[in-house]
């Protein structure tokens, strides 16, 4: 069989077209993670222009699709790419790090050690004595940004190894929150370009 030249119309319909009907699906997949995380989070203005981009790709990768309905091989291509997108948008949004979780944290042991080392390093927190089944426990709860969920999660392993934690999602919380002091990280800048500034009354 002689090769396929790059003008050739078999090179573009059994490599090139396929190729990209599975890119496009993983820029749309990935996209539209991305804009269910932020609607989540409660990232209004951003989510929609995601959504934007996201149905036009998809536009054009399920119009190919729809002239070839024939083709077997694009199908697979196509189911290819909204699975490897899924994946992706998954990794970048844990790359990303974006909003707040709750930790509660529920310790048998002695927990001043912890407790004074979350302080020190400007964490928020809330202690309660409470009654476990088996006696008398700690409860601690912070709010954190999710780039720092796995400092915190070192700091529980380190001071109280055998402590029961729980991490649960933040959409909002109140001014008065107290964070440790962060660097401006790139993409802090665009995201500040999507809030809403009220005028004070």
């Amino acid at each position: 069989m002689e090769l396929f030249t790059l003008s050739s119309p078999e090179l573009y319909a059994w490599v090139i077209l396929p190729i990209l009907i599975f890119l496009a699906r993983v820029c749309d997949v990935s996209l539209g993670t991305l804009r269910i995380i932020l609607v989540s989070k409660g990232v209004k203005y951003l989510a929609p222009m995601i959504g934007f981009f996201e149905i036009l790709i998809w536009l054009l990768a399920i119009g190919q699709i729809m002239q070839n309905l024939t083709n077997v091989y694009y199908y697979l291509f196509y189911a290819g790419g909204f699975a490897t997108g899924t994946l992706v948008g998954l990794l970048a949004e844990e790359k990303l790090s974006i909003g707040l979780v709750m930790i509660r944290i529920i310790t048998k042991r002695d927990a001043t050690k912890l407790i004074n080392h979350l302080k020190s390093e400007k964490y928020g927190l809330t202690t309660v004595d409470a009654e476990g089944v088996k006696g008398q426990v700690k409860i601690i709860f912070t709010v954190i940004r999710r780039e720092n969920l796995n400092t915190v999660i070192k700091c529980i392993e380190r001071f109280n190894p055998n402590a029961f934690y729980s991490v649960e999602d933040i959409r909002s919380v109140g001014t008065a929150t107290i964070f440790p002091a962060r660097r401006l990280r790139r993409y802090d800048n665009y995201h500040r370009l999507f809030k809403w500034h009220r005028k004070g009354k």
